[in-house]
């Protein structure tokens, strides 16, 4: 996907949405740090601007990235993803994270950035679109949910992380 505007599904869309460039690095870094505050955990972002960069435009880039802007111009956030696989033999997209600024919640951007990634699953023979979302998040488990998406029920995540990685790591 290079750029899409216009509708989104059952609304007036007037923005943009498009694929990221490395010229948008420090607007991205922006946001990635404005995320983290959002979720008061600045002090877990670790990622420099330079390792973003590199994860998303590099020469073994592992990351992608969508940008919604407004009919201005603006940067009014942003989509993360990567794609994943599993076992059922069809790959999908895993979205890492999605933001909206502040200001700009509520002129149809998240739905916009979903819509997008959606497409691209379609586009490419996807199987699925997921993410993770805190539980405490009502009001943005509330807007998944009003586009259709429900909670893998069953699944509960695992991360390994420090010294319990190090530990394993080193079995």
């Amino acid at each position: 996907m290079s750029e899409t505007s216009g509708r989104v599904s059952d609304g007036g869309y007037a923005g943009r949405i498009r694929t990221a460039l490395p010229e948008d690095l420090v607007e991205i870094y922006a946001m990635v740090t404005e995320l983290a505050a959002y979720h008061e955990a600045l002090h877990e972002l670790r990622a420099t601007e330079k390792e973003i960069g590199e994860a998303l435009f590099g020469e073994d880039a592992m990351a992608c990235a969508y940008l919604a802007q407004t009919p201005e111009g603006a940067t009014a956030g942003f989509a993360l993803w990567y794609r994943n696989f599993r076992r059922r033999g069809r790959p999908g997209i895993y979205l890492e994270d999605l933001y909206v600024r502040p200001t700009l919640r509520g002129g149809g951007h998240g739905k916009a950035l979903l819509a997008a990634l959606a497409r691209t699953c379609v586009e490419r023979g996807y199987e699925r679109l997921e993410w993770s979302v805190l539980d405490s998040n009502t009001s943005t488990v509330a807007f998944y949910e009003s586009m259709g998406a429900v909670p893998h029920a069953g699944w509960t995540e695992f991360r390994l992380t420090g010294e319990s990685l190090r530990r394993l790591g080193a079995a």
